[in-house]
């Protein structure tokens, strides 16, 4: 079911390992490569946000409430927290017309651990919109404002918004929505099952708006994946992931709790997906900067960008290199 992605080396000695799942398309939709089962179900968590700010999107939100790129952003972030962060959705909740209280996630602190310090330092308390799924939650209400109808249950998989993104993801995904299995994610809302080789596709859409048939949806596409390149930063922040990447104006990605990470390439045409089956985050560079490395991506920068990110060395507590991490799958090419 699953591959060793990546191996953790002591003193030569594999000490541990992270298997996974990997899966490329084309822009046909064909599979042109794959570690593991990529039939699988999985939970896509916030790697779906991209495809749940499209619906708002399609609807002209940004052209009705007169919201910024980094505004626009925010609304498929999984953001740290940063003051930048705050300021643009502090700014993004007024243009729409809600209050941080009609946020269903519940108050905490930023992801950022500076901001998060500061905050302790100076006792101020907990917020809703330092959740890092708040944009998302503002950009779903921003929905219901579009819809016309109320925002008091956006959350429910039941409520209007949430059955037009589910239709969004089924369109892009090429997968019955009938299939999509649900449950609910860590912030409050319903989230997305389906098989890794159809997230793959639904990235590789991002990638190929041109294949969209829908005018709307696909002038959506492309006028949110413009604002996170050209606003990366609101995506995730400060050396995260997301942010590196998006810098290249080639890639659109997301990533999402419990190891998986999404990333579709425009001029190759290709949409990636892949999953680490014990959820962890810290490989993601790794593995990411192989992959691109495997299909000879032309943008070396990117790939040492990843590899920078990259915890690459174990260093133990006197500061000594006492081991390595290295990817070892090898994409299997279909």
């Amino acid at each position: 079911m699953s591959d060793v992605l990546v191996e953790e080396s002591r003193g030569g000695i594999v000490e541990n390992v992270h298997r996974g799942r990997i899966c490329g398309v084309n822009d046909k939709g064909e599979v042109l490569y794959e570690v593991g089962d990529i039939e699988l179900p999985t939970f896509l968590r916030s790697a779906a946000k991209p495809l749940q700010a499209l619906p708002a999107v399609a609807r002209g939100v940004q052209e009705k409430f007169g919201l910024t790129d980094a505004e626009l952003a925010l609304m498929a972030a999984s953001h740290r927290g940063e003051s930048f962060h705050i300021e643009a959705l502090e700014s993004l909740s007024r243009k729409i017309g809600l209050v941080e209280d009609n946020l269903v996630c519940l108050p905490t602190y930023p992801l950022n651990p500076a901001e998060r310090d500061s905050l302790f330092k100076d006792d101020i308390p907990k917020r809703r919109i330092y959740h890092n799924c708040s944009g998302k939650h503002f950009g779903i209400m921003s929905l219901c404002k579009m819809l016309g109808v109320g925002t008091d249950d956006y959350w429910e998989k039941e409520h209007p918004a949430q059955q037009e993104i589910l239709q969004t993801v089924a369109s892009l995904a090429d997968y019955p929505a009938e299939h999509i299995q649900l449950g609910v994610d860590g912030c409050g809302v319903p989230v997305f099952a389906l098989p890794l080789k159809n997230i793959a596709t639904a990235y590789m859409k991002l990638a190929c708006p041109d294949l969209i048939a829908d005018a709307s949806l696909r002038a959506a596409v492309e006028r949110l994946t413009e604002a996170m390149n050209a606003e990366p930063q609101m995506i995730g922040g400060s050396n995260q992931i997301c942010s590196t990447l998006l810098r290249d104006s080639n890639i659109v990605a997301k990533g999402g709790a419990k190891g998986v990470y999404c990333f579709g390439l425009k001029e190759e045409r290709l949409g990636f997906a892949l999953k680490v089956s014990d959820g962890s985050e810290e490989e993601w560079p790794l593995i990411v900067a192989s992959i691109l490395q495997q299909i000879g991506y032309r943008n070396q920068e990117t790939i040492d960008s990843m590899l920078q990110l990259a915890v690459q060395k174990v260093i133990n507590d006197n500061n000594r290199i006492v081991g390595d991490n290295k990817a070892v799958f090898r994409l299997q090419q279909v």
